[in-house]
């Protein structure tokens, strides 16, 4: 039997037992714990514009060796050329087309290059919360967990100046505690999950959150594409040429549907020719498109919630006069 206490700060059921054995109040605690809500696509985009362009970068460089114990140069040098070579390129691609993006940086990160994260600042983008060392937040305690987003956040407001005001957990991975943790820190939205092609509200135990989700999808991430792992059976099978095509086509079916298109990125992945070539001739192919309006993940949150009448979620103002509409 499964123990039926009360449930306290987001706590689910404990299950015991095999999956087959649970009760239903064990299966559908976990399975609402946290839940997709009502859809926050609106009406209409800033601008008239007819798709809102969300491009993200997790700039982990050095970070999952770290994490993982690998201290070797050869490792650390793949990280390092996200930094040195990949992260200049990728900033000035997205001048060129007057793209702000948004950059999810591991604190370590951020302190083993300040002046890349003070660059992306500078060039008016975003920078989000996305771990201490790109820890698994499912493998470590809940106080844990809460101490390195906390100390995360005031990392990378020190260093940049602007305190961060969205979330993406390394890895994607999402534990028991994320959301709490997420709403006692005000949150505004995070950039974990994937319920919908669009951004939704959070639910937790089916209570309206105010924190938008601005889902993500591995169709739409480089890693899959582009991953190497030497000794493991991780391979780049995939043609850049290829993963081109798909992005094309999300992006296409996503301008159809007036909805968003949300893309992640690693500058270590991206960032080498061939591949930000694929970028490149992506953002080209976007922006021949009239009424495609370039965002943050921040100003997404807030327009989107802003139209809903999240009252209660922090920071809902409108878009930046720096997130133009492209017209084409």
């Amino acid at each position: 039997m499964a123990d039926e206490s009360p449930r306290t700060h987001g706590d689910a059921p404990r299950a015991t037992g095999e999956p087959w054995q649970w009760d239903e109040g064990t299966w559908r605690g976990h399975v609402e714990r946290v839940r997709a809500g009502r859809s926050l696509v609106p009406e209409s985009w800033p601008g008239g514009a007819r798709v809102a362009v969300a491009l993200s970068f997790d700039s982990d460089h050095e970070t999952p060796a770290l994490r993982d114990g690998e201290i070797r140069p050869g490792k650390l040098a793949q990280g390092e050329y996200g930094s040195r070579v990949a992260a200049p390129k990728i900033l000035r691609l997205l001048d060129r087309h007057s793209a702000p993006a948004t950059f999810f940086m591991p604190a370590v990160s951020a302190l083993l290059h300040p002046e890349e994260a003070r660059a992306y600042a500078a060039g008016g983008h975003e920078i989000g919360i996305h771990g201490w060392i790109h820890e698994r937040n499912m493998q470590v305690p809940p106080e844990a967990e809460r101490e390195l987003q906390l100390r995360s956040a005031d990392t990378l407001e020190q260093i940049t100046g602007a305190r961060p005001v969205g979330i993406r957990t390394p890895s994607w991975d999402f534990s028991d505690h994320t959301l709490s943790i997420t709403r006692e820190m005000g949150l505004l939205y995070d950039s974990s999950l994937m319920a919908d092609d669009d951004p939704y509200e959070l639910l937790a135990y089916g209570e309206p959150t105010g924190i938008v989700e601005i889902p993500v999808e591995w169709i739409r991430d480089d890693a899959p594409y582009f991953m190497m792992e030497r000794y493991a059976g991780l391979r780049p099978y995939t043609p850049p040429r290829s993963v081109l095509g798909i992005w094309r086509d999300e992006f296409d079916q996503a301008y159809r549907e007036g909805g968003v298109f949300q893309l992640t990125m690693h500058p270590h992945f991206i960032g080498h020719r061939s591949r930000l070539l694929v970028l490149a001739e992506l953002l080209d192919h976007i922006a021949a498109h009239s009424g495609v309006w370039f965002t943050t993940h921040a100003d997404l949150a807030r327009y989107v919630a802003g139209q809903a009448g999240l009252a209660e979620a922090p920071g809902t103002t409108t878009p930046s006069p720096r997130t133009p509409v492209h017209e084409g």
